[in-house]
């Protein structure tokens, strides 16, 4: 563009052209349209699209013009085109023409405007642009444009790939998308989306302009689905240098088989040559007929004797040549019988015959078909073809589809029995490869018809695939197949342990959960098949799906039905029901599954279950704080070459890491996390890999790096969206992010609403969690009894399951939502329950909210010195783990106690002026009031660093509220012109989260309409219109640069 801006405006600039070449679809006249927006073209463009039959326009010679020329290849005689090329003939400073044309369909090839070549003006610089498919970046970010950053990273990838990045293609496709994919655009959804019409359009007009052979060369290219050889593609087309190619070799037939034999007949082949074969015997016709071929070949007679044929060409085909047909006579031919008989090949070959004797049968075979001599073959149609732009040329010298989505569209136009042959000749090609690609050669088998081949290329691939630790490859591969009716009972059983044994490793997958229902539903399978089968849908289940009650009874049939005839699995299915963290069953119940899987383990002597299960009892040892499972995890063979032994160990590695983040063991929670995260993307585990990162989320949050935590939480809920159980952590973590910064109504939805995990989905520790928060939520709303209500409950199931370190995020909101229901006896039972089931177990988080627990009890009591004391023990546990956000809460609750006595104190001097005045007992009182003030001081700070506005906002205003008389401002309102206060940036936060002027009045004890006018002030310097728009315009106006420097 460059170039064209200096054309237009510099004086002396000389005429310039850029002829811009692109496939159909590229973006060309898009780049027009760009530059007719440029400023310094305006009132100097003159647009003309070739082909639509309009007159040339008018140019105004000898001042500046931009003359943008459309799909010039469309005006293929020499008349049309005059215009253009007298304009380039005689051009004149300051004119810069830009001309489009699709190179491949140019009527001369190379000559944009036609022949004879154009002699351009001797002072026109001529230059050339080639319009590319866009890279993944490009359409990425169209893609982003269109569908927003529910798009995922997969999804792009897979548009890229589909439309060749191929801008209309990739345009036409997200037009589809925008309407069909929901909030979250998945690969699935892109291929849901189809072929766009115009390319459709496209590609079906230039495969019908071919000739026949040329087309079957296409129909190939699409058959295929990959850029290939010329010989490869040709092989598949059945393009042959002297006729189609069928291929040699020979194979076993089983039993004896008579009947009528044939005489000399012979059909597909090459040269002159034979096709389908060569029989013996009295051959008898139907009738008498000639038939034309595509060349003086041989073919199948209608005669009882020789008919000559008629042909097109040096290569024989399907005609009517010398020979009689398939005939009634002894011969030899296909049957059943034993023996061995030459498979189809190029030339001479036994035929298709009745009769007595050796056949094709159904048997072991041997031998593979050849490939044809590569200078043999006629090339003839690959170049028709790559000269009508119906397949295209890669640098590797290759052959494709121009458009890779265009493969569709083709292989709509092609006859069934036909696209049934291509299939059978791709399978032939892919088979000699090394190493042969079993998934697409499963797929041309199925295609050809070929079942027992397909199956068998499907188990190899599906194989290969999970030992390599691609599970959802082997996955889609597995549904796909299983959910055919041509799949009998038989390769059923031998296939669904294949799928399961991915599905438990991979993400989820509801198809494989409809596959494995039905196979245990299958009363004929053997009990111990349907128990491994069960076993494995237990896992996907209670893991992927979420469904922890229905998986944990599948998991106890399953430990019946393996018991006696598979102990190696039942003690699996065991080591799976020892886990504790699903709601419904006690820590007891828990405990005796793992010793029985323990004793079921030493008995089967495998190593892989002996791994799975000591896995599973460092885990549980350490899920309730137990020191022991520390050196339980210590003793896995993290150093096994056996992948599925690593799985398990990157299994226990991850789960120890979620138990050391509840536990409060934060650097070895991020030692662990690394370790898993890399051994579960080494292994193959992606499973395991998101529950890591979704433990991620809660470190972060639990140690307070927060910046940019929402947003991250924000993308893993889009990226598992599907899978409740790994999302749930993503979801509490969202909760409680807005629960402190003050978005009450966004924190109730992650929390409890739409988008909350359910109880189902979130397993018991978080469910714990969000339990308090939810009565945190209700207490702030000032519904006690309601919070009340919610603390009997979920400490009811705290009590349920007896795993205590798992109330570190309960207890003290439901002592204080207790006591301050009246009911003291509930919250000091809490209190006992919770110490005493912390006893002899190691959770330096549990052990500082029980002190924090203590405090509130305390404070609830009126004991207010012990509540201090209390406080700021819990305050410097928290410091030392370090948590931060809990850590301010408990310097707040340290200073809000340590204030109730000032407070009290003050009340009573100002009721008894006439007192004696005890000037040690002020001392005392304005230490102990200092003392507070610089708990609340630090909580403020604390709070604000951490970006918590509800809570900085909260403790700065019960600061404000007892300052003493010497600190507080000066009477008179200071001048903050258009800038906020800081009260009014207090409220603008707060209203911008979405609070009610009577919640921000609560919080920070102001009157409602104090709020009212605040929240109005704020408006009106803001300049914004609604509530929620205050609290990204007070983030804009305070951020480094606006110049506020106000606190």
């Amino acid at each position: 563009m460059g170039r064209i801006r200096r054309t237009l405006t510099e004086k002396d600039a000389g005429p310039v052209l850029v002829l811009v070449g692109g496939a159909a679809g590229a973006g060309k006249s898009r780049l027009l349209r760009r530059l007719a927006e440029l400023p310094e073209a305006t009132g100097a463009v003159t647009s003309w699209r070739c082909g639509d039959g309009d007159r040339p326009p008018d140019v105004d010679a000898g001042r500046p013009a931009l003359v943008l020329v459309d799909d010039v290849h469309q005006e293929a005689d020499g008349d049309a085109l005059t215009w253009v090329r007298n304009l380039l003939r005689h051009p004149w400073p300051r004119l810069a023409a830009v001309v489009t044309y699709r190179p491949e369909e140019l009527t001369s090839p190379g000559l944009p405007f036609g022949t004879p070549p154009l002699r351009y003006g001797d002072d026109l610089v001529v230059l050339r642009h080639r319009v590319r498919p866009w890279d993944a970046g490009q359409v990425e970010e169209a893609a982003r444009e269109v569908l927003g950053e529910g798009c995922t990273p997969q999804a792009v990838a897979r548009l890229h790939e589909r439309s060749g990045g191929v801008a209309q293609v990739v345009t036409d496709l997200l037009a589809v998308l925008r309407d069909s994919a929901g909030r979250r655009c998945t690969p699935a959804d892109v291929d849901a989306a189809g072929v766009p019409v115009r390319l459709a359009e496209l590609m079906s007009d230039r495969a019908h302009a071919l000739p026949g052979p040329a087309r079957r060369v296409v129909w190939a290219a699409a058959v295929l689905g990959e850029p290939v050889s010329a010989e490869d593609l040709l092989e598949v087309a059945g393009a042959g240098g002297a006729g189609a190619y069928a291929g040699t070799g020979t194979a076993t037939g089983i039993g004896t088989s008579t009947g009528a034999g044939t005489g000399t007949g012979t059909g597909i082949g090459t040269g002159a040559g034979t096709g389908i074969g060569t029989g013996t015997g009295a051959g008898t016709g139907i009738g008498t007929g000639t038939g034309t071929g595509y060349g003086p070949g041989t073919g199948t007679g209608n005669g009882p004797g020789t008919v000559p044929g008629t042909g097109n060409g040096p290569s024989p085909g399907f005609g009517n040549g010398p020979g009689p047909g398939f005939g009634n006579g002894p011969g030899t031919g296909t049957g059943n019988g034993p023996g061995t008989v030459p498979g189809t090949g190029n030339g001479p070959s036994p035929g298709f015959g009745n009769g007595p004797g050796p056949g094709t049968g159904n048997g072991p075979g041997t031998g593979t078909p050849t490939p044809p001599d590569a200078h043999a073959l006629d090339r003839t149609p690959l170049l028709a073809a790559l000269d009508r732009a119906a397949l295209v040329e890669d640098t590797e010298h290759r052959y494709a589809l121009p458009v890779p989505l265009a493969a569709a569209a083709v292989l709509e136009t092609v006859p069934g029995p036909v696209r049934q042959e291509l299939h059978g000749r791709a399978a032939d090609v892919l088979q000699r490869r090394q190493p042969v690609p079993w998934a697409e050669l499963a797929r041309h088998r199925r295609a050809g018809g070929r079942v027992r081949a397909w199956l068998r290329a499907v188990e190899e691939a599906a194989r290969q695939a999970a030992a390599a630790g691609r599970h959802q490859e082997a996955i889609t591969l597995l549904e796909g197949t299983l959910a055919s009716p041509l799949v009998p009972r038989h390769a059923r059983a031998r296939l669904a342990p294949v799928l399961a044994g991915s599905a438990v490793v991979g993400l989820r997958s509801d198809q494989t959960v409809e596959v494995l229902t039905q196979i245990v539903q299958d009363e004929e399978l053997p009990t111990a098949v349907r128990g491994e089968m069960r076993l494995d849908l237990g896992l996907l289940l209670c893991n992927q799906v979420g469904m922890s009650t229905r998986g944990w009874a599948e998991l106890e049939r399953s430990a019946g039905e393996l018991r006696e005839e598979r102990p190696e699995l039942a003690a699996r299915a065991m080591s799976a029901l020892a886990m504790p963290y699903w709601p419904g069953n006690s820590l007891e119940v828990h405990l005796a599954w793992m010793r029985d899987a323990e004793a079921a383990s030493a008995d089967s002597g495998d190593e892989v279950v002996e791994t799975a299960v000591a896995a599973n009892r460092a885990g549980l040892a350490l899920s309730y704080g137990n020191p022991e499972g520390w050196e339980l995890l210590r003793a896995l063979p993290f150093d096994s070459p056996d992948p599925r032994c690593r799985r398990h160990v990157a299994r226990g590695l991850c789960n120890a890491a979620d138990s050391a983040v509840w536990l409060g063991f934060y650097d070895r929670a991020r030692a662990l996390l690394a370790d898993g995260l890399e051994l579960s993307a080494r292994s193959g585990a992606p499973y395991t890999e998101r529950t890591a990162l979704g433990t991620r989320l809660l470190l972060e949050w639990a140690t307070g790096r927060w910046e940019g935590l929402v947003e991250r939480c924000e993308e893993f809920v889009r990226e598992t969206d599907d899978m409740p159980v790994i999302s749930a952590d993503a979801r509490t973590v969202l909760g409680l992010l807005h629960l402190a910064r003050g978005g009450w109504g966004p924190a109730a939805s992650w929390l409890s609403g739409k988008d909350a995990p359910l109880a189902e989905h979130a397993a018991a520790p978080l469910g714990a969690t969000l339990a308090g928060a939810l009565i945190r939520l209700s207490l702030a709303r000032q519904d006690v009894a309601g919070a009340a209500a919610q603390a009997r409950t979920a400490w009811g199931n705290v009590l349920a399951k007896g795993v205590f370190v798992w109330a570190a995020e309960l207890a003290p909101w439901a002592v204080e939502a207790l006591a301050r229901d009246g009911d003291t006896a509930a919250a000091r039972r809490v209190v006992d329950a919770f110490a005493e089931g912390l006893n002899g177990l190691r959770s330096p988080t549990a052990d500082a909210s029980l002190v924090w627990t203590r405090a509130a009890l305390a404070e609830s009591t009126g004991d207010l010195e012990r509540a201090v004391a209390l406080y700021q023990e819990a305050r410097a546990a928290f410091a030392a783990l370090p948590r931060p956000y809990a850590q301010a809460l408990a310097a707040e609750g340290a200073g809000r106690c340590g204030l109730e006595p000032t407070a009290a104190e003050d009340a009573h001097h100002d009721t008894h002026h006439d007192a004696p005045h005890d000037t040690h007992h002020d001392a005392a009182g304005d230490a102990r009031r200092d003392r507070a003030l610089t708990e609340l001081a630090f909580a403020a700070q604390q709070f604000s660093d951490l970006g918590a506005a509800w809570d900085a906002a909260r403790v700065r205003a019960l600061s404000r509220a007892h300052q003493p008389e010497k600190d507080r401002r000066r009477p008179g309102r200071p001048s903050y012109r258009d800038q906020l206060s800081p009260r009014e940036r207090e409220v603008a936060e707060l209203a911008g989260n979405g609070l009610t002027n009577r919640e921000i009045a609560t919080t920070l004890h102001l009157s409602p309409r104090t709020v009212e006018q605040h929240v109005a002030r704020a408006m009106r310097k803001l300049g914004t219109a609604t509530r929620q728009e205050l609290g990204i315009a007070d983030a804009e106006e305070s951020s480094p640069g606006s110049g506020d420097t106000r606190s």
